[in-house]
């Protein structure tokens, strides 16, 4: 009981030693907590007396809980520690300027800057030399080859900016995530009562004594020693590796740890470790001491060539868009299903990221050859023009001379390949993403993984549960059948025997989850409030509106008192207590799913109350007259009996004996209807061209009426609707197994899956998901709540979890959480998931333009001219604005309702449309005719001196700087042009809504300005007249009236157009994936084409891998995966896979990595996962795994994280 005196305590003495204060000390429970069974049980009673008395030993009481005095609770953080685990520092900014630096086209500019920078300060004696071909001609120029180091010194200052605003873009995401991450930390709460009242407390406010109500679908957020149990199972594969359940009791093994999962029944425990002392805390901080040996290995390694394994790291990741926080559960877990990921199904990887890296490794390949020939044909002509043509000899004075043409030439090339390789991509798609993640949130769609928001753009088919998702979850009985009589409304009290009544109030109050009440509602004149289990909740306010007291009956038999209870799960469907009866025996009430039940009937009461025989043809004539009839209205039929144990103690864990000759009390029908909502919603799926299947397990007629109430079915249509048994006749051979060939010839049509089990959901989904039938393979959305939901929500391309009514199982398992539990949020997730696709096509246009353009303007330039019209500076700049400017302006536009009148891209859709396309040939040839006519005839139409083939170190002339100017310009007004791309002509529909757009653009014009008209040597510009600014406005502007015309142009007409950026194809897919075992397209393409083209790409990956720890890359490339058919597969997350078969640079040699292996053998049983494996994943569990998952924890990168994360 609860300490009356410790609540008056001086303030002082909380912070005098406590620990004498309670009955043990923080290792006492600790140590406690390390033992199992037997052990434990013998320790509990004969050092703490049992587990009453240890409660009195830790002021707790086993039935009140604590009294939530605040000194208390905080006493009690002071002494048994708060129940979180710090967190892992953030990379500071600092490192990650650091990180952004190790871009390879960057570290290249900044050496070719150094070089042409000290080579400017190095005056030769050959200087005046004429045979040297003079670098300044005339004398006024003398000052300005003074200031040759100006170029040098400014591509430096670019890159500089360039790293600083890569930086900070992490910077800001990291902070995104985690701020996300703690949102997602605060939405997890746990049942714990106080003061005799049962509340949700968030999981960082539990403490050492707080007595937990645990129930199925709990994840244990503390230790804890179990008080009293109804048919407990835990999965504790998460901290033992082993994958049976767990029956828990207070005579067999009354521990529980945190991080298990509750798989069938419920309970209440005394908590004794939270936070770091918990088994899973102290897991960590063993995972965390080996931490600081990790570094130095990690430096050590360096020097044995781990920047090779950098790269590799980074090139599995492709475009990472997996960014997690580092610190907590979500960051461990993730570098542990990494490692795990050899024993995932084959699985696509995220479908925009597959054809993103397909496209920025085409890119970059087309780049680096241009770059690479430009320089050749400079250096090419250089020598042929001064060597061959002009017969100069090569004198040793003007060597330096010499070198620094090269270095101009080399730095020209850099450049072009700069600008060539889209590093904006990867930053358009994390800004896109995180904008849209924020704004989703506010739609009631918590996102977990980042990725899931633009697969979800790309969904066909969704698989819906019906209960809460298409239905309120507010279930009332609104008929029953009782003793004969069928009633159409509640029955008076009156009318029913008193004997029925009193079956039917007990069997009700008695056989229900005590969690579960109907309380009074918050606002007058409201409904009831329903806690806990809805189903429930109807049956309970059943009672009430038979005037009668399910409170009372409670009172009168605790759960103390209950003596056996078969908990409700997915096999069962249903749910028997049993107590025992005052004058000897027992009496079981059971409640379920008619059909189940009635067919365990052999009796059933009269009008007079009494037992009559209920045989087969009674049951079949009750299913066509009282169920059916019931359920065609949508009302789930939920049947009442009871059956009498009068000879001894029966064999309670025989089930299949015990439930049966039951007596049938009666039959209810509870309406849960259909959110107002859902139908609109349906229907705009329709339009969107998404198929919504419902799979329940509810019954066929129920299911099939609330379908055609929601829309999925219309009368007249050519739709199946399956039960579980039918579906998976159809589906399966004599053996047994699933033909992808029978299910192809169903999942088409089918709308409605009922009375299916969680195996029946996972095997459709995996059937629709593989089938290759129809012109585009399908990506499928699937909602659960269950936890045996887990594993089709993980094999699903998007898992929505419901936050209301969900189980953390599900959650742990989903991308997306429906904080509202609303069919309808769904629909808005697939808005935002197509306004990221949208918004990153966008940004491709706009910057494929650019690249096209400037590529071929610096190519041509350096051949005809000697030099590139755009300098390196400039070119920067242009890349800085494209690059980071457009895709913040781009990356941000809001959705609109249009999003959802068009059919989904699918998988195999390419990236650029032929509309697309066309707009960026017509825009390129456009700004190409302009920049070479200004290069070539522009100084005679300005009547300005030429800037062509200007000596080395001549100042910048305004022929140049029009020619700069014109395609900032024409960039600027094309970046208008880009809001559209299916070929609308109005390009500037909503852009007011889009303040993001305007402030980059206005501000781009106003830097623009102060960069010609300030900008000087180090831009290259020189000022430019009124006149001049007003025709590069013009011609500018001419980019928005030639728009237009490339929008009258017919697509169909331009037969030659290609799209570009296709996924990939199935006969890729097969040919490639053998031996894989996750399909990767980026790890694909990178097969075929050498790795080696890749690393002048890594800033690709740089921009994005922000929140993903490389340290541990090394050990990820050495693990070989052993096992790779484990049924583990079901519940490992898909997305964390790490394809081993890639390309990759051997880091140790062979003895290193077997000695690597020795070292990680012994049998210490580490901490795999965060408690994932499901039921499903429990029958392939071999001394492999466990070596396999020692190794894991050993090396996890991130080891510290908070407890409460799981969500």
């Amino acid at each position: 009981m609860t300490n009356p005196t410790e609540h008056a305590l001086p303030a002082n003495s909380i912070i005098e030693s406590h620990e004498g204060e309670f009955g043990c000390t923080v290792m006492d429970l600790r140590k406690l907590m390390e033992l199992r069974s037997a052990d434990a049980i013998n320790q509990i009673n004969v050092h703490y007396g049992g587990v009453r008395n240890l409660c009195s030993r830790l002021k707790t009481n086993p039935v009140e809980g604590l009294s939530g005095n605040p000194a208390d609770l905080e006493k009690r953080k002071q002494v048994f520690g708060q129940n979180l685990i710090p967190p892992k520092k953030p990379k500071t900014f600092l490192e990650l300027v650091w990180e952004a630096l190790q871009d390879v086209t960057l570290i290249i500019l900044e050496i070719a800057a150094i070089i042409s920078l000290v080579l400017s300060f190095y005056r030769p004696p050959g200087e005046e030399n004429e045979q040297c071909g003079l670098a300044v001609t005339s004398p006024e120029d003398e000052g300005e080859a003074e200031a040759g180091w100006i170029e040098g010194a400014a591509i430096l200052f670019s890159v500089i900016i360039v790293v600083l605003v890569t930086a900070f873009n992490d910077w800001s995401k990291e902070k995104q995530f985690r701020g996300l991450q703690n949102r997602i930390e605060k939405e997890q709460k746990f049942s714990v009562i106080r003061n005799g009242h049962i509340i949700q407390l968030p999981v960082a406010e539990i403490v050492v004594g707080d007595i937990a109500q645990i129930k199925y679908g709990d994840l244990l957020p503390a230790d804890g020693i179990l008080i009293q149990g109804n048919d407990l199972k835990i999965d504790e594969s998460s901290l033992t590796g082993e994958s049976d359940h767990v029956k828990k009791s207070l005579e067999r093994d009354p521990m529980l740890l945190s991080g298990t999962h509750v798989m069938e029944g419920s309970g209440r425990m005394v908590v004794t470790a939270v936070g770091i002392n918990s088994q899973t805390g102290i897991i960590f901080t063993l995972l965390g001491a080996s931490e600081g040996e990790e570094e130095e290995k990690k430096k050590k390694g360096k020097k044995q060539g781990v920047p090779e394994n950098r790269n590799k790291a980074k090139t599995q990741d492709g475009v990472a868009l997996e960014i997690q926080p580092l610190n907590s559960q979500e960051g461990i877990d993730n570098e542990e299903k990494e490692k795990k990921a050899a024993k995932l199904p084959k699985k696509e990887k995220s479908v925009l990221q597959g054809k993103l890296t397909r496209l920025a490794v085409q890119i970059g390949k087309a780049g680096l050859i241009m770059s690479a020939i430009t320089v050749l044909i400079l250096i090419l002509y250089f020598v042929i023009d001064n060597f061959v043509i002009q017969r100069r000899p090569w004198l040793a004075e003007c060597t330096p001379i010499y070198v620094q043409y090269f270095v101009k030439f080399f730095i020209i090339g850099i450049t072009v390949l700069v600008v060539a390789v889209p590093e904006g991509l990867p930053l358009a798609v994390t800004i896109s993403l995180a904008y849209s993640v924020k704004k989703m949130m506010k739609d009631n769609n918590l996102v977990r993984h980042l990725d899931a928001c633009e697969t979800m753009g790309n969904a066909t088919a969704i698989c819906s549960d019906k209960t809460g998702t298409l239905t309120m979850n507010r279930m009332t009985v609104v008929q029953a059948h009782i003793g004969e009589t069928h009633y159409h409304q509640i029955p008076s009290p009156d009318v029913l025997v008193p004997k029925v009544l009193d079956l039917i109030v007990n069997g009700i109050s008695i056989n229900s989850a005590y969690t579960s009440k109907v309380l009074p509602p918050e606002k007058e004149g409201g409904l009831p409030r329903q806690v806990g289990n809805k189903t429930e909740c109807a049956l309970l306010g059943f009672v009430t509106d038979l005037k009668q007291d399910y409170h009372a009956v409670r009172s009168e038999v605790p759960e103390e008192k209950l003596y056996k209870v078969y908990t409700f799960n997915s096999v069962r469907k249903s749910m028997s207590t049993v107590i025992e009866k005052p004058r000897g025996g027992y009496r079981m009430y059971s409640k379920g799913a008619s059909e189940i039940i009635l067919r365990k009937c052999n009796r059933i009461l009269d009008k007079k109350g009494e037992a009559v025989p209920f045989k087969n043809k009674d049951r079949d004539e009750m299913v066509r007259t009282v169920i059916e009839p019931m359920a065609s209205e949508g009302l789930r039929t939920i049947c009442i009996a009871y059956r009498d144990f009068n000879d001894g103690e029966p064999p309670w864990d025989n089930e299949s004996e015990i439930l049966t000759e039951l007596t049938c009390i009666a039959v209810v029908g509870i309406e849960d209807p259909v959110r107002p909502e859902v139908p609109e919603a349906i229907a705009k799926c329709k339009r969107a061209g998404i198929t919504v299947r419902m799979v329940t397990g509810d019954n066929i007629n129920t299911a099939r009426a609330i379908a055609t109430k929601c829309g999925i079915m219309t009368p007249g249509d050519d739709f199946l609707c399956l039960e579980g048994k039918e579906f998976n006749r159809l589906i399966r051979n004599e053996k047994g197994e699933v033909e992808q060939e029978k299910l192809d010839k169903i999942w088409p049509k089918l709308r409605v899956l009922a009375r299916s089990s969680p195996t029946d959901k996972h095997t459709l989904v995996k059937g629709i998901i593989d089938s290759t039938v129809g012109e585009q393979r399908q990506v499928v959305a699937v909602t659960g709540d269950g936890t045996n939901d887990g594993p089709a929500l993980k094999k699903a391309d998007v898992g929505f979890a419901m936050g209301i009514a969900g189980t953390d199982v599900a959650k742990e398992a989903s991308d997306i959480i429906l904080t509202d539990d609303n069919f309808t949020s769904i629909v808005k997730a697939v808005m935002w998931g197509r306004n990221v696709y949208d918004s990153i096509s966008k940004f491709l246009q706009f910057q494929l333009t650019v690249n096209v353009v400037a590529v071929i303007v610096a190519f041509t330039g350096a051949c005809i001219t000697q030099d590139s019209p755009l300098k390196a500076v400039q070119m920067l700049w242009v890349n800085l604005i494209m690059d980071t400017f457009a895709s913040l302006a781009l990356a941000t536009e809001p959705p609109t309702d249009s999003l959802l009148k068009r059919r989904p891209y699918g998988r195999n859709k390419p990236l650029i449309s032929r509309t697309m396309m066309k707009n960026i040939l017509g825009h390129a040839v456009y700004q190409l005719t302009v920049i070479f006519f200004l290069v070539f005839a522009g100084e005679k139409f300005f009547d300005i001196d030429s800037g062509r083939r200007a000596p080395l170190h001549s100042p910048p002339s305004q022929h140049y700087t029009i020619i700069f100017n014109t395609f900032v310009l024409m960039q600027l007004f094309n970046e208008i042009n880009s809001r559209k791309i299916h070929g609308e002509r109005n390009v500037f529909s909503g852009i007011f809504r889009n303040l993001i757009f305007c402030s980059v653009v206005l501000g781009t014009f106003v830097s623009q300005i102060i960069i010609v008209e300030f900008g000087g040597k180090p831009f290259s510009c020189t000022n430019l007249t009124l006149s001049q600014w007003f025709w590069c406005l013009f011609i500018g502007f001419g980019e928005l009236l030639w728009g237009q015309v490339i929008s009258t142009i017919p697509t169909q007409s331009l037969k030659f157009l290609k799209e570009a950026g296709h996924g990939t194809t199935k006969e890729e897919i097969t040919k490639d994936a053998e031996g894989l075992d996750e399909i990767d397209h980026a790890e694909m393409e990178l097969r075929r084409g050498q790795i080696l083209w890749f690393r002048g790409l890594n800033r690709i990956q740089t921009q994005i891998k922000v929140v993903k720890a490389f340290h541990s890359s090394l050990h990820e490339s050495i693990q070989k995966p052993k096992n790779q058919n484990s049924i583990h597969n079901f519940m490992t997350h898909p997305e964390f896979a790490i394809d081993e078969e890639g390309p990759r640079t051997p880091l140790l040699d062979e003895q290193e990595e077997e000695n690597f292996e020795k070292v990680s053998k012994p049998g210490t049983r580490m901490l795999p996962s965060d408690g994932e494996v499901t039921p499903q994943a429990n029958k392939n569990n071999n001394a492999v795994d466990c070596c396999q998952v020692q190794i894991v924890a050993c090396h996890s990168d991130s080891p510290l994280h908070s407890l409460e994360t799981s969500v």
